[in-house]
């Protein structure tokens, strides 16, 4: 009979601990959606940008090969055994500066024959000269025949062609003497010497002796679409541009690097290859370092395309739909938001060029497009572009 009180008094004591459990769980329940009221009542932050037109040049990144600005192949002007190699492979030359040594013996002696016959021929023209004074002074008191100074005046001119033939013989041996020396035609790097001493220069054959290439400057030679060089030219028209080869060309490395100096479009070709419809570029580079060497790749950023007046959203501000239509979120002046569909053009440095819906003046949302509602405010922060990383 005693333990019925004591049961009693348990479950007493059980039923109340568990509506004081409900009871406080309940508080929790009311306090948890005061929170969520609060919350939504909270501005919402979103990162917005302002646009407003700029000029836009979008640029084609076209493969291309690196070519020296001049090349000059070392051949021989006279026959001959080489005696010595005067330069260093690889090395840099100047102009003029002497390659190649060709034994000069031969030549040598031409010099001094075409000399001797030089002298003759201008002894003989000596004893002309006097002979047809002579004849001349015997004419002028009738005591020489009309004849005789006929053949005075012709021996004459004789003797003075024969010492212009003998000077242009002489001069030419001489200049056989001086192409013993084979000479550098332009300044550059020279690269393998194609013979050594001993070997026979021959005039006419078809391996040279070395190759100097200038490398101070390099071609880069680059193919593109006609269709876009029109489009250039017309771009040029419409942005007050006179010539597309005032716009700057940079230059990227095979690796996708960027070349520390900008080239410069030289000329288009004037034909287009029937076969790919591409018309040829030639893009002159500065190497001063001679980091660029002939027959590399590289990439040239080309322009394509001008927009005097282009409005640009950065690349996260652009929403697509389940179609694959970008939108915008557009800022009304009310602070409300909306979206927008519009057309985009080319994607430069991770802005797209918008082509249509959009306006100068205009708020555009770049982050935080997910958080805007019906309804919510709005907390508008000026958009900070995050600059590149280090090494990037």
């Amino acid at each position: 009979m005693r333990l019925r009180p004591l049961l009693t008094l348990a479950l007493l004591a059980a039923a109340a601990v568990a509506l004081a459990a409900c009871m406080e769980s309940g508080d929790d329940t009311t306090t948890d959606t005061d929170k969520g009221q609060q919350e939504e009542s909270a501005p919402i932050r979103i990162s917005v940008l302002t646009v407003q037109p700029r000029r836009v040049i979008v640029y084609d990144e076209l493969p291309g090969r690196v070519s020296a600005l001049r090349t000059a192949e070392i051949r021989p002007q006279v026959n001959g055994i080489i005696q010595k190699v005067t330069f260093t492979e690889g090395a840099e030359v100047s102009a003029g500066e002497p390659l190649f040594e060709i034994d000069p013996a031969p030549f040598a002696a031409d010099v001094e024959a075409a000399s001797a016959v030089l002298a003759r021929a201008e002894a003989d023209l000596v004893n002309a000269t006097l002979k047809h004074e002579r004849i001349s002074a015997l004419a002028a008191t009738q005591t020489a025949s009309a004849a005789a100074l006929g053949d005075a005046r012709a021996a004459l001119a004789q003797a003075r062609a024969s010492v212009a033939e003998a000077k242009a013989n002489l001069t030419r041996r001489q200049l056989e003497l001086s192409h013993a020396t084979v000479r550098s035609p332009i300044a550059g790097r020279i690269g393998q010497a194609l013979t050594s001493e001993g070997g026979l220069a021959s005039v006419g054959t078809a391996n040279a002796l070395a190759v100097v290439r200038q490398l101070d400057s390099v071609y880069l030679d680059v193919r593109r679409p006609s269709i876009r060089w029109e489009q250039l030219e017309e771009a040029l028209e419409s942005d007050g541009s006179k010539d597309a080869r005032a716009l700057p060309v940079d230059i990227l490395t095979i690796t996708g690097r960027p070349y520390a100096f900008q080239g410069k479009l030289l000329f288009s070709d004037s034909t287009v290859d029937p076969g790919t419809g591409n018309i040829a570029l030639r893009v002159k580079v500065p190497n001063p370092h001679r980091q660029l060497l002939p027959g590399m790749y590289l990439r040239a950023r080309v322009p394509s395309a001008i927009y005097a007046d282009a409005l640009t959203v950065p690349q996260e501000a652009v929403l697509r739909d389940t179609s694959g239509r970008p939108h915008l979120t557009i800022i009304a002046g009310d602070k409300t938001a909306s979206r927008r569909e519009v057309e985009l053009g080319a994607l430069i440095d991770r802005q797209y060029v918008v082509l249509s819906g959009l306006k100068p003046g205009e708020t555009v949302v770049v982050q935080g497009q997910d958080r805007t509602r019906a309804g919510q405010p709005l907390k508008l922060v000026p958009y900070r572009r995050a600059l590149p990383e280090s090494g990037s």
